[in-house]
């Protein structure tokens, strides 16, 4: 064994070992080696992965960051590491009214937004979640998109009209947002008169109807306006969120149901050139991330917005709903909004005829079909108070 005495002696041990034990390789019809004779081997390379920079609209705590992280979290799985999303905050490169810019010149690869962010570029974007919905839900809204005519009517919007180098991916339907956080209850449309409240989108020409001043607000910065009196009232998104904002800190009634946003629904804006160049595996991961963390993220919402509702009510907030005198009048301004919009701009236009076809097709059905859900009716039954 003294031969065998050192790192590159033992190296040979090794190899004379096995050299004795291994079997005798075994011929083919072809004369090449078979059973038993080491198989070719070809060198296994990692494909060169893809990092994609992609901004957060959204507070580190809120439920649309936990969207946007298990959005990022499927794709990297799905992708065995192909992709990586580079998840940077909220602001981190630009504010999130411009982050649609930086998307299309390349400074910013993705933003997770909504398109009421970027509304003053065209009012009709905000079709797309902030518009009268016409009595369907938010997953009726994505139905809408992806099998109804939305999606090329929204392209032809973005990609021609605005000459934006970008692709959207919709996905996670919002369930009604409240009317907003106040000091008193509202009990009619006259007690918006003379307040100033923070909306976005197409809903700040609905509370302007009501006779608010409407002012421009970020989400996280809503709280301390409160507090400052910079606006009296306010509203965000839902109960997680504006608990995450600090909104029941700074107002203590919650008016619940509303028609200024009665289905929105998320997007994801990614830089179209680097989209394109990417194999279409790759894009089809993407893309069905999102369809993924669409149905994934609203089973999550259904579990945290239903603890914070009941946090809550017992931090004394009181959730009001809204009289149907104010959500009537709602219903006209958007009558008002629809007709003057409509009128001056043809895309706007478009994309308001063909929702409404679209809800011609599939409300007649479901209501016809369909128990409501939530049924109050057999919750009742099972659960009497």
């Amino acid at each position: 064994m003294l031969k065998y005495a050192s790192v590159s002696g033992l190296a040979s041990l090794a190899t004379a070992c096995l050299s004795q034990n291994a079997p005798a390789p075994v011929a083919t019809a072809a004369g090449t080696p078979g059973v038993g004779a080491p198989a070719p081997t070809t060198p296994i390379t990692q494909q060169e992965s893809v990092t994609w920079k992609v901004q957060s609209g959204w507070a580190g705590n809120d439920i649309f960051q936990e969207n946007f992280l298990r959005w990022k979290a499927k794709v990297e799985e799905m992708s065995g590491g192909r992709l990586k999303i580079d998840a940077l905050p909220v602001n981190a490169v630009t504010n999130i009214g411009t982050a649609i810019d930086a998307v299309h010149s390349g400074t910013l690869d993705g933003a997770h937004h909504v398109p009421a962010y970027y509304y003053g570029k065209d009012h009709a974007v905000s079709l797309m979640g902030t518009g009268p919905t016409y009595g369907i839900s938010g997953q009726m809204l994505l139905g809408w998109y992806y099998y109804g005519g939305g999606q090329k009517l929204f392209e032809d919007l973005v990609q021609r009209k605005l000459k934006l180098n970008v692709v959207s991916l919709f996905h996670m339907p919002m369930q009604n947002q409240p009317l907003g956080w106040f000091r008193e209850e509202i009990k009619g449309p006259s007690d918006f008169q003379g307040m100033k409240f923070r909306t976005v989108g197409l809903a700040t020409g609905i509370y302007g109807a009501l006779g608010a001043s409407v002012i421009s607000v970020a989400g996280a910065e809503v709280a301390s306006s409160l507090d400052r009196g910079v606006i009296d009232a306010a509203e965000f998104n839902n109960t997680t969120s504006d608990t995450v904002y600090g909104l029941p800190d700074a107002r203590k009634i919650l008016m619940a149901r509303s028609y200024h946003q009665a289905s929105e629904i998320l997007e994801i804006t990614l830089n179209k050139t680097k989209y394109d160049a990417m194999p279409k595996d790759l894009q089809a991961i993407m893309k069905y991330a999102a369809y993924a963390e669409s149905a994934d993220g609203e089973w999550l919402w259904f579990e945290k917005n239903s603890t914070d509702y009941k946090k809550l009510l017992d931090r004394g907030v009181k959730i009001i709903k809204t009289p149907q005198s104010v959500l009537d009048a709602q219903l006209k301004a958007w009558d008002t909004i629809v007709t003057t919009e409509s009128a001056n701009n043809p895309e706007f236009a478009k994309i308001i005829e063909s929702q409404k076809a679209w809800a011609q097709k599939v409300f007649p059905w479901a209501d016809a079909i369909n128990i409501p859900m939530p049924d109050p009716v057999s919750y009742n039954h099972f659960f009497p108070r």
